[in-house]
C-alpha cells in the first residue's frame, strides 16, 4: 500500500491510496478520508505478452480430455492468436475415458514413451492442423505451450518453421531440445 499524491478520489476531493497486488495483476484505489474503494479512478497492472499467451494456453488445456496430462498450445503472430490446440482423441473419435480408460495408464508405459500407442493428439499437433485446416499460415509465429513438446511434436513445430516456443512445465523428452537448438528454434522456459 502507498500513497499516490497526484490522484484524488472523486467521492471527497481527499488523495488516495493504492491498494491491492501487483503481482496478481490488480491494484485499485480507496479514498484516505472515507475509506471507500474509489471505482472512478481505476489501475491494473497488465501481464507480458509472453504471460498472457501462456495463460491463454494454460486455459485452452481445460478443455483436454486426456485422463494422464492435459496439455493446452497455442500459435501466436504479431502478438495474435492464430490457433489453438489441446490434448485429446481425433475428431469424432471416442475419448479415453469412453474406451474404459487409458491404454498407456493400464500398461503402465511411462510419461514420454511409446506415444504411438496414445490415443491422444498432442496439443501442438492440433494447433498446426487447425491453422491448416483453416488456411492460416504460421510460419514465423511463436508457439506457447503448457509443457514442452514430445519429439514428434518438435519435428512438425520444426517443419512449420516456428521461430519460438515458449512452455512452462517440462516434459521427459530430452531429444526435443536438442532439435530445436539444431533448427534455430528459441526455446524459452517460464517458472
Amino acid at each position: 500500500m502507498h500513497e499516490d499524491n497526484d490522484l484524488l478520489s472523486k467521492c471527497c476531493m481527499a488523495t488516495v491510496q493504492i491498494e491491492g497486488d501487483p503481482k496478481e495483476g490488480t491494484m485499485y484505489y480507496v479514498c484516505k478520508k472515507c475509506n471507500q474503494a474509489c471505482d472512478t479512478i481505476t489501475k491494473t497492472v497488465r501481464p507480458s505478452w509472453d504471460s498472457y499467451f501462456l495463460k491463454m494456453a494454460e486455459h485452452v488445456a481445460t478443455r483436454s480430455t486426456c485422463l494422464r496430462r492435459q496439455i493446452g498450445c497455442i500459435v501466436v503472430k504479431e502478438k495474435r492468436i492464430l490457433a489453438t490446440g489441446y490434448n485429446g482423441a481425433a475428431s469424432g473419435l471416442k475419448h479415453c475415458s469412453e474406451r474404459g480408460g487409458c491404454w498407456r495408464e493400464r500398461n503402465k508405459i511411462p510419461s514420454g514413451e511409446r506415444q504411438e500407442k496414445c490415443m491422444a493428439v498432442h496439443s501442438e499437433i492440433n494447433a498446426i492442423c487447425q491453422a491448416a485446416k483453416f488456411g492460416i499460415r504460421i510460419c514465423g509465429a511463436d508457439l506457447y505451450c503448457t509443457n514442452l513438446p514430445c519429439i514428434t511434436c518438435a519435428k512438425a513445430i520444426i517443419q512449420c518453421k516456428i521461430k519460438n516456443v515458449y512452455y512452462k512445465g517440462e516434459y521427459p523428452d530430452i531429444a526435443t531440445t536438442d532439435l530445436f537448438k539444431e533448427a534455430n528454434i528459441n526455446l524459452f522456459i517460464f517458472p
